[in-house]
């Protein structure tokens, strides 16, 4: 049985992975398809508004905290190399690390940071928007899926 301050890690690792998961899931399910409905200059002003926003202190210590906490998670699970839930508590810190932080940084980010550069009413926003949403969703639907098996992997490990 995991207890202790490893115990505390992991239930914490549950919560920040999950947390992640869920606002992901909003994007995925109803954000995105909210703002595709939108005029383009209008979908575009808005997501330029909300990855702004993304940048702020409280879901950047949620999200970038959480892939700290999980790599934690990893490093203290090879040191420690318990008797249960190893390979669980190691999938779910490689889920959450790659699937959700790292397809973030390599397939979200940089669709963002193109976004940003465009000026919202103008034909070449509107030509990008349907590529951007479409695109940008796919991966977003990975990083949700990663985050919320990462969330199961850790909630194993604990039982």
């Amino acid at each position: 049985m995991i207890d202790g301050p490893y115990f505390v890690l992991i239930v914490i690792g549950v919560v920040g992975t999950g947390l992640v998961a869920g606002v992901f899931c909003a994007f995925s399910t109803f954000v995105m398809r909210g703002l595709a409905a939108l005029p383009p200059a209008q979908g575009v002003a808005a997501m330029k508004a909300i990855n702004v926003t993304a940048l702020m202190p409280a879901f950047m210590l949620l999200f970038v905290g959480s892939a700290v906490l999980c790599a934690v998670i990893a490093v203290v699970t090879f040191v420690l190399w318990p008797d249960e839930g190893t390979v669980a508590l190691l999938l779910g810190s490689a889920l959450y690390l790659f699937g959700s932080f790292g397809v973030t940084m390599v397939a979200n980010v940089p669709r963002n940071e193109a976004l940003l550069k465009l000026e919202a009413g103008t034909q070449e926003a509107a030509a990008y928007w349907p590529t951007y949403v479409r695109e940008w969703t796919a991966w977003n639907h990975v990083r949700t899926v990663a985050s919320a098996a990462a969330t199961l992997c850790y909630v194993l490990a604990l039982s």
